[in-house]
């Protein structure tokens, strides 16, 4: 049964008028005689009295009736449902994210994820860039917010945040405006171990020219580096960001390194091959709303 005739039919029933239904539904009325008669002809059953005061239903019309009105409102419910898929796509997403970025942003990632994606799950997956980069190759991560990570054909990577590397130095140090990268050797450092993405940056940029750190100390990661400096043990060269997610080490003497300034890259990165899903695509624009300065 055509559910546009079905709901002629309930209008007509309703209003008990050709007329009155043909108008609340935007039809001529002998377009909408020629839909009931069609109806009548494919049941084999009256369904209409016309009288002169308009129509009623009939005994199988009445019966009809109630089969058309749930046929309907099921049809309406499916309509309404189709749009919130729509609207709300389910499914899983799994997206990495560097320690010190998760610190920041895990929650308000989550909280925005679950008000935009009711039906969806999403996955945070913690680690260094370095084995975040690893993971999308290998197809385990749908997204991923990386430092600095080497070009590879499997990945697409959209930068996101630049910073200057700071010289973080013990309480009460006197630093000067800015930190040479020649002088750089004169500081004793307490530096993430590789394959840290800070300390595979400070290599690059410092290997061409011949400059040898003065390294102290290595640590695994960059709170160890910041409680050792905060103890005098050294200095460290972090982005800005690392001490504002650290606010108990946020006041500590810092120093912009250069010239040349040495910058690193935040970048969002996606898989080439794989084709990107509505969530997907909706969760990449999410990362990018959100304040990568504060992780």
């Amino acid at each position: 049964m055509d559910l546009v005739r079905l709901q002629g039919f309930v209008a007509i029933a309703d209003t008990g008028s050709f007329s009155r239904a043909a108008a609340m539904l935007n039809l001529s009325q002998p377009s909408l005689s020629r839909q009931m008669a069609t109806l009548e002809a494919e049941l084999g059953q009256r369904l209409l009295d016309r009288t002169g005061r308009g129509a009623a239903p009939t005994e199988a019309g009445l019966l009809l009736l109630d089969h058309a009105r749930a046929l309907l409102d099921r049809a309406e419910r499916a309509r309404t449902e189709l749009r919130e898929l729509q609207d709300s796509p389910g499914g899983r997403v799994t997206v990495g994210l560097p320690p010190r970025v998760a610190l920041g942003l895990s929650v308000p990632l989550v909280h925005a994820f679950r008000a935009r994606f009711p039906r969806a799950v999403i996955t945070v997956l913690e680690g260094l860039s370095a084995a975040l980069r690893e993971s999308m190759i290998a197809g385990r991560l749908d997204l991923a917010l990386l430092f600095d990570p080497p070009p590879a054909p499997q990945i697409r990577c959209e930068l996101l945040m630049r910073e200057t590397l700071q010289l973080v130095a013990p309480p009460g140090s006197r630093l000067p405006p800015r930190v040479a990268l020649a002088a750089l050797p004169q500081y004793p450092l307490v530096l993430p171990s590789a394959p840290n993405a800070i300390r595979a940056l400070l290599d690059r940029c410092l290997a061409p020219r011949g400059i040898v750190l003065n390294v102290a100390a290595e640590v695994g990661a960059v709170g160890t580096a910041l409680a050792l400096v905060a103890r005098g043990e050294g200095c460290s060269v972090l982005p800005t960001s690392a001490l504002r997610a650290d606010p108990a080490h946020a006041a500590l003497p810092q120093s912009p390194i250069g010239p040349p300034a040495i910058r690193n890259q935040l970048v969002l990165a996606t898989p080439v091959a794989r084709p990107a899903s509505r969530l997907l695509r909706e969760t990449a624009q999410l990362l990018r709303t959100l304040d990568f300065r504060q992780g």
